[in-house]
Order: C-alpha cells, then sequence, then structure tokens
C-alpha cells in the first residue's frame, strides 16, 4: 500500500523478482477494503495514506480479527510513531529508504516466522519445503519444481490440516489481476502429484485441496 507510483512500481518488481505474488493498492481505503476481502500472508503498509490513514488502516484490521502480517514501510522514524505502529499491532517498522534486498528479507523473515515457528522447513509426510531457499524436497532428495509450482506447496504446507479453496490458492499464485482460466490450477496440482506422489495433496471434491 504505497501512494507513491514509481516507489511502489519499482517495490512490485523487486517483489515479483522474489518470487512474491502482489497486488498494490494507492489509497488507504482500497488498500483497507483488499485486506477485509482478500486472503493475504503479508502487506506492506505506508503511513501517510490519502483517504484513509496507513495507521487507521492497521488499527482496523486488528479490530476486525485480520491476521496477516504487516509491515510497516514509512519515512517517519520518529520513536514515538515506531511505538504506536507497533502497538497497534504491526509486525516490523522500515524506514524509508530502504535498500529492496533488506525489505525482501525482512518479508521472508516475518513470513517464516508466520508460517512455522521460525522452523526453516515446512514439512508433511517425506516432503518438504524451505520458502525462503526456494527448495523442495522428496525424501531429502531435492526436486525441481517451477515457480508457480513453489508458490502452490508453500501456500497449501503453510495451512497443513486445512482445505484452500481453489479461488485462494489462484489469488494467492497469481494476484487479483491475473486469474488464470478454471483448470490451470488442477494442470500444476497433477504435476506436482506427478513429482512427489499422489497423496501429497489430496483434492476435496467441490471443496478444494489439502495438504496433511
Amino acid at each position: 500500500m504505497e501512494d507513491d507510483d514509481d516507489l511502489a512500481a519499482r517495490l512490485s518488481v523487486v517483489m515479483r523478482e522474489a518470487s512474491f505474488v502482489v497486488d498494490r493498492a494507492a489509497d488507504g481505503m482500497e488498500g483497507w477494503e483488499l485486506g477485509e476481502a482478500g486472503s493475504y500472508d503479508l502487506a506492506v503498509l505506508d503511513l501517510g495514506l490519502p483517504q484513509l490513514s496507513g495507521l487507521d488502516v492497521l488499527k482496523r484490521w486488528r479490530s476486525a480479527g485480520r491476521k496477516h502480517m504487516v509491515l510497516v514501510l514509512s519515512a517517519r522514524g520518529a520513536w514515538s510513531e515506531r511505538v504506536e505502529v507497533l502497538n497497534a499491532g504491526a509486525d516490523d517498522y522500515v524506514t524509508k529508504p530502504v535498500y529492496p534486498c533488506e525489505l525482501v528479507a525482512r518479508i521472508h523473515a516475518l513470513l517464516r516466522r508466520a508460517a512455522s515457528g521460525g522452523a526453516p522447513l515446512l514439512q508433511s509426510g517425506d516432503v518438504a519445503v524451505d520458502p525462503t531457499g526456494g527448495s523442495v524436497f522428496l525424501a531429502g532428495r531435492q526436486i525441481e519444481v517451477t515457480a508457480i509450482e513453489l508458490r502452490i506447496l508453500c501456500h497449501l504446507f503453510q495451512r497443513k490440516g486445512r482445505v484452500v479453496s481453489p479461488t485462494e490458492l489462484a489469488e494467492h499464485v497469481y494476484g487479483n489481476d491475473d486469474i488464470p482460466e478454471a483448470n490451470t490450477i488442477q494442470v500444476h496440482i497433477a504435476r506436482l502429484r506427478k513429482k512427489l506422489g499422489p497423496e501429497t495433496i489430496r483434492t476435496l471434491r467441490g471443496l478444494g485441496y489439502k495438504v496433511g
């Protein structure tokens, strides 16, 4: 969530190069609505947004029980503002300007903490996924997967034991502006089963997919 078009474009490029799926909001109201309606892992949130401030967005999300990670990226660096934002429910606070590589590293650290309590790998049976390293292992042997397949596995493994609908999975893998045809996810799931075994990802008819 960033109202500076140039900065938002640069950060979006860096995040996509790091294999993240990115949606962008240019004002606080649009960003708040995205966070309310969608299922996001993490929000990068500027404080000085038009229509609705970043702090108000954060407070609304937390009051409504939205638990996705929030990394505040702001030109404001006063300690009192940092304390207020962190107390309101932010998970990290980074002062502008920031090196893109540092921002990506902080995002990885937050998502790793959220997914597995700091454990380096996501595990189900003989399959292990390293979200930060971008690696997948079957019985200790590294398996080659595409970027899309890695995103699918990360999302499913982070929600081990839960049923994930095709719509939710597509939104996390592709983003709101690039949702593919309905059978595209099925094709990727079929390819993953060939690589990792048919029981790795279960299909619950009419509901979605499940790991574990």
